[in-house]
């Protein structure tokens, strides 16, 4: 990884930057993938930009963008006899607007275990034939084959005990909600980087050309982001907005075949889904297809999504919109923190508010003017 943190490379890339950002015009470049998030927050590298050329943090973060609502699905869902409910420790820890959380319904009673994978989940609903298992499964396209395959080995294995709470949600709709939007005046697209390992660079074509927005996928190296940033200015400069890929070393055009024909197999796209912070987003998300309804929780325990209204005093929607920066809220440092968290953005590893929080980066709270003395 050492060539791809190289600090003199870093430099070069930032004055290079420096000499070819208009300082007549602003960069607005939103970067959808919440590990680019931390990456920027980690390496500092807002810091060496332009003062025109500012990052606005998008809806990549698949447990920040699950809606309340699913949540409580979940934490009714394991509170019924002989369930066992398995899913991922940050999950455990995003809270509803009454205080609840899958780690309190877990102090109360219910059988709730943390774990790694679809496979572990799996592995206990082999040894464990009494109980029934349910994994409750999100994540963007990255997360989504695991899933299929673990379904397809149950089905070969006749493991019927096994389900899933199925919460896979699409990537590209979700950006062409957050372009469809008003609210944020965005230039440019570091395009996600896992995510593009699954579908490859050709569905944000389409979004390029329709948006007129250049889109550039990189990877999560701080030379990575700074040379993505470096081809989208460049593109912006010249009046391209086209589709490049400085992330070859992983990513190709068609991505990878074999996961996206595991996903077909298994998923069919939902008409609609809730987004926290977007609202119901067509074709957005996937649900198990007919073939392998015998493993979809929602039919199977007949679960219908209650309506359900985040915190009003939380802004994490409203982060995940990129219209306001974490530090913009009035909860965060104070009352909202990774130990007392009371919005998703501040729980999940990935979430925007627990990148500003983990690597100190209040770069908006600077007063006016002390960045110039």
């Amino acid at each position: 990884m050492t060539e791809y943190r190289d600090g003199h490379l870093a430099r070069a890339l930032a004055e290079t930057l420096a000499r070819e950002a208009d300082p007549h015009r602003d960069y607005r470049i939103m970067e959808f993938c919440g590990g680019h998030t931390h990456a920027i927050a980690r390496y500092g590298i807002e810091d060496m930009l332009p003062r025109n050329v500012r990052m606005v943090h998008g809806p990549g973060c698949p447990i920040c963008v699950l809606p309340v609502g699913r949540i409580e699905d979940a934490i009714r869902l394991a509170g019924q006899p002989g369930i066992t409910l398995c899913t991922y420790a940050d999950l455990m820890r995003v809270p509803t607007p009454d205080g609840g959380s899958l780690l309190r319904a877990r102090a109360a009673g219910a059988d709730i275990r943390m774990v790694y994978s679809t496979h572990d989940a799996l592995q206990i609903a082999e040894t464990e034939p009494e109980r029934r298992i349910v994994f409750l499964a999100v994540g963007f396209e990255t997360t989504t084959p695991p899933t299929a395959l673990a379904i397809l080995n149950a089905k070969e294995r006749n493991i019927f005990n096994f389900s899933i709470l199925c919460n896979h949600v699409l990537t590209p709709p979700a950006i062409r909600a957050i372009l469809d939007n008003q609210d944020v005046a965005i230039d440019g697209l570091v395009g996600p980087a896992h995510v593009s390992t699954v579908i490859g660079t050709s569905p944000y074509e389409d979004i390029a050309a329709r948006f007129s927005k250049p889109v550039v996928v990189t990877g999560f190296e701080p030379l990575d982001v700074l040379q993505g940033i470096v081809m989208l200015v460049r593109q912006m400069n010249a009046g391209r907005c086209v589709v490049e890929n400085q992330y070859r070393r992983a990513v190709i055009r068609g991505g990878n075949l074999l996961a996206q024909r595991a996903i077909a197999d298994v998923f069919e796209i939902r008409e609609s889904f809730a987004w926290r912070g977007l609202g119901e987003i067509p074709y957005s998300a996937l649900r198990l297809n007919d073939r392998h309804a015998a493993f979809d929780a929602e039919r199977r325990y007949g679960i219908t999504t209650l309506p359900a209204a985040d915190n009003p005093a939380c802004a994490c929607g409203d982060v995940l919109r990129g219209v306001r920066k974490p530090t913009d809220c009035r909860l965060f440092g104070t009352v909202c923190s990774p130990e007392t968290p009371i919005g998703s953005c501040m729980v999940s590893p990935e979430g925007a508010c627990a990148a500003h929080w983990t690597y100190k980066r209040f770069r908006d709270k600077t007063p006016p003017g002390a960045r110039d003395r």
